[in-house]
């Protein structure tokens, strides 16, 4: 009779038991900073923030000659959802409700304004400008009026969290805040508002020098 001799389990050498204890323990050390999941250990080891940036140096000067006639207000929410094609959301995926709130402003460019599209008439009391159209500026995002809702991340986003060097980064959501309204200015009578308070302007400002007749239009 033969005797089956039975392999006994590999056990894993002392050195990689320390290797993997000390993981579980950095894993668990830095989520407890990160999610605050041991009351106090936040604060312990919290950071200090200090301001060390040199002075702002001017670079350049650039004479404007637009007239800013009228300025937006816009707030938009924005639902962003990122998912992975093949884990589910509790895994991977983040979804971000951020709410955008900026301006944008609407000007008349009067640096193109040419000789010919200024006439007056020899007693200087009629005068005729033609002026191009209003156009909209850049959206500015105010960060003082926008804010993240609420943000959801899978189990790999927020471990990912962890390492990096700017975790839960907003600037998806923060680049389609100021699509949108951008967008939405375009479709808004900002640049029918500039134009008309360009108009009011002339107006005052050449009846206060005698002209009594003062007619403004716009053209490309």
């Amino acid at each position: 009779m033969t005797t089956r001799v039975k392999r006994l389990p590999r056990r894993m050498p002392g050195w990689a038991k320390v290797v993997t204890a000390l993981v579980v323990v950095l894993v668990v050390f830095f989520a407890g900073l990160r999610l605050s999941v041991v009351p106090g250990l936040k604060d312990l080891f919290g950071s200090e923030t200090h301001d060390r940036s040199g002075p702002a140096l001017l670079k350049s000067i650039q004479d404007i000659s637009r007239y800013d006639a009228a300025s937006g207000n816009f707030q938009v929410v924005v639902d962003l959802e990122k998912d992975a094609k093949l884990l589910p959301d509790a895994i991977r995926g983040t979804r971000t409700l951020y709410v955008g709130a900026g301006t944008v402003d609407a000007y008349v460019d009067l640096g193109k304004v040419g000789e010919n599209d200024v006439q007056v008439n020899d007693d200087r009391t009629s005068a005729t400008l033609r002026l191009p159209h209003a156009r909209l500026g850049k959206p500015a995002l105010d960060p003082d009026r926008s804010y993240a809702v609420s943000k959801q991340r899978g189990l790999f986003d927020r471990l990912g969290d962890l390492f990096s060097d700017n975790p839960n980064g907003e600037q998806a959501v923060q680049q389609l805040a100021v699509r949108h309204i951008g967008d939405a200015a375009k479709e808004s009578e900002l640049t029918a508002r500039a134009e008309s308070n360009t108009t009011g302007m002339l107006q005052g400002l050449l009846r206060s020098l005698g002209f009594k007749d003062v007619r403004v239009s716009y053209g490309n």
